[in-house]
C-alpha cells in the first residue's frame, strides 16, 4: 500500500476513535456557567487496575517490536505500521496520557515530596523507553511516542535547515526539561502536560489557544522534520544521553557505504553525520577542546548567578507566591466575592502573615533551583560546545546516535544490499 495512503488513513482513523470515544469519558468537564475555569490536576495518573498494566506491556510490546524492526528486520514500513498503532493507541484512544514525557514530572515530584507515591505505572513509562535506548537507540521516538509519531506521518518535503539555527534551537529542550523539574520539584505546575502542544487534539477537547499551538507545530512539521521532538521535547534530552552511549543502534547500510547521499537527503532530522577526514582540523581542534574544557566551569556560575536572579519572576508562577503578590498590592481584591482564590483563601481562615511566610519559603526554593537550572545549563551549553570541537574520523555516513529517532528512513533509501547492482554502481561513479 501506498505509504501516503497509509498516512492519510492513520490520521483519519485516530480522529474517527477519538470522537467515538469523547462521549465514553469517565470524568467528563462540568459545564460552568460563570468564567470559572476548572483547574488542572496538578499529578495526573493513569487508570487503575489491570487496565493500567495492560498500558505498560502494550508499551513494551511497541518497544520491543520497533528494536527488532529497526536492528533485525531494518524495515522503515514496519516501523509506521507500529507508530500508526501508537498514534491510535497512546494518542487519539487513551488521549495522551500517560506519557513518558510527562512523567518527568511524577518522578521529580516523587523525589522532592515524601507524601506523593508515585504509581509503578508512571515509573514504568519513564524507564523503559530510556533502557531501550541505552541498549538499541532512540526506538521510542521511533515507534512509541504518539507525539512523534503524529509529526512523522505530516512530513511532506522537509527542508534542511542552517547548522546555526540547529543548534540554537537545539538548546530549548534543556531549558524546558529544567523548568519542567523546577516547577513540578516546588509543586507550582506539571508544565508539560499544561502546554502539550497535541494532548488537545487527541481528546478533542484543545482550547483555541492551544490548537493554534498544535495546529502550527503540525504545519511547520510539513516543512521541518519533527519540530517538537527536535526543538522542545525534554523527554528527548535523557532520550540523547541514553542513546549517544548506546550499545547497539541503527545503522545505515548493512555493508559498506557508497556514498551515495541518499541517506542524507532523506533524514528530516538532519541526524546523519558526513564522512570527515581532516588532518590539519584534528590538530587545531585539540587547542579548541582544552579551551572549551576550561570554560565549563565559568559557563556553569554565570548560568546559576542569571537565573537565581531570576526566581522572583520564575516564582510567580506559583499559586501561592501570586496570591501572596495580588493582596499585598491590591488589598481591595478581598471584599471580591467573585475571585475564587481570594475567598478560599480567606475561608481557610489562614493570615496574612501565614501567606506571606509560605510564599517567601517557595521563592527561596525558586532561588535555589535557580542556581541549580542555571548551572545545569551552562554545563549542557559548555558541553555542546565542547562536543564540536571533537575530532572524529569517519569515513562513512552515520547516524548522529544522540539524535537519531530511530525512524528507519535512512535504511529505506539505502540501496546498499538491494538486488538492482547496475543502480548500486552508478551511484558509485
Amino acid at each position: 500500500m501506498n505509504t501516503r495512503i497509509i498516512k492519510i488513513l492513520a490520521i483519519f482513523s485516530g480522529l474517527l476513535l477519538s470522537v467515538i470515544t469523547f462521549a465514553q469519558q469517565r470524568f467528563p468537564r462540568p459545564d460552568f456557567e460563570t468564567d470559572y475555569e476548572a483547574p488542572t490536576i496538578l499529578a495526573p495518573e493513569p487508570r487503575q487496575g489491570i487496565l493500567e498494566y495492560l498500558d505498560v506491556f502494550i508499551l513494551f510490546i511497541v518497544l520491543s517490536l520497533t528494536t527488532w524492526l529497526i536492528l533485525k528486520k531494518r524495515s522503515r514500513k514496519g516501523v509506521l505500521y507500529v507508530s500508526i498503532f501508537t498514534l491510535i493507541y497512546f494518542g487519539f484512544y487513551r488521549n495522551g496520557c500517560i506519557c513518558s514525557i510527562g512523567a518527568i514530572q511524577n518522578v521529580t515530584l516523587s523525589l522532592v515530596d515524601p507524601t506523593y507515591a508515585i504509581s509503578l505505572t508512571a515509573l514504568a513509562f519513564f524507564m523503559l523507553p530510556l533502557l531501550f535506548a541505552l541498549f538499541a537507540g532512540r526506538v521510542f521516538c521511533g515507534g512509541a511516542c504518539p507525539l512523534g509519531a503524529i509529526q512523522d506521518l505530516i512530513i511532506i518535503k522537509p527542508i534542511e535547515l542552517p547548522i546555526g539555527i540547529r543548534r540554537a534551537l537545539g538548546l530549548l529542550p534543556y531549558l524546558y526539561l529544567g523548568l519542567a523539574v523546577l516547577y513540578a520539584a516546588t509543586k507550582t505546575d506539571f508544565i508539560i502536560c499544561r502546554y502539550d502542544p497535541f494532548v488537545g487534539i487527541f481528546r478533542m477537547d484543545a482550547s483555541f489557544n492551544m490548537l493554534v499551538l498544535g495546529g502550527s507545530f503540525l504545519i511547520i512539521g510539513m516543512f521541518v522534520g519533527r519540530p517538537y521532538c527536535r526543538f522542545l521535547c525534554p523527554y528527548g534530552v535523557l532520550l540523547s544521553w541514553m542513546s549517544g552511549v548506546s550499545k547497539k543502534h541503527l545503522t545505515i547500510t548493512p555493508s559498506a557505504c557508497i556514498d551515495c547521499k541518499l541517506c542524507e537527503r532523506s533524514c528530516p532530522m538532519d541526524a546523519i553525520n558526513k564522512p570527515v577526514t581532516d588532518p590539519v582540523s584534528k590538530k587545531r581542534d585539540v587547542n579548541r577542546f582544552v579551551l572549551s574544557t576550561m570554560l565549563i566551569p565559568l559557563w556553569i556560575l554565570v548560568g546559576g548567578f542569571i537565573v537565581s536572579k531570576s526566581n522572583i519572576y520564575l516564582s510567580r508562577a506559583n499559586r501561592t507566591v501570586n496570591l501572596a503578590e495580588l493582596l499585598i498590592t491590591h488589598p481591595e481584591l478581598k471584599s471580591d466575592p467573585d475571585h475564587i482564590d481570594i475567598q478560599t483563601f480567606l475561608a481557610s481562615g489562614k493570615t496574612m502573615d501565614t501567606l506571606v511566610e509560605e510564599a517567601s519559603v517557595i521563592r527561596n526554593q525558586f532561588y535555589f533551583g535557580g542556581w541549580i537550572l542555571g548551572g545545569f545549563l551552562g554545563l549542557a551549553f559548555g558541553i555542546i560546545f565542547t562536543r564540536k570541537t571533537i575530532y572524529r574520523d569517519r569515513t562513512d555516513y552515520e547516524p548522529d546516535k544522540g539524535n537519531c529517532v530511530s525512524c528507519g528512513r535512512c535504511m529505506d533509501f539505502c540501496p546498499v544490499g538491494k538486488e538492482d547492482l547496475t543502480t548500486l554502481m552508478n551511484l558509485k561513479n
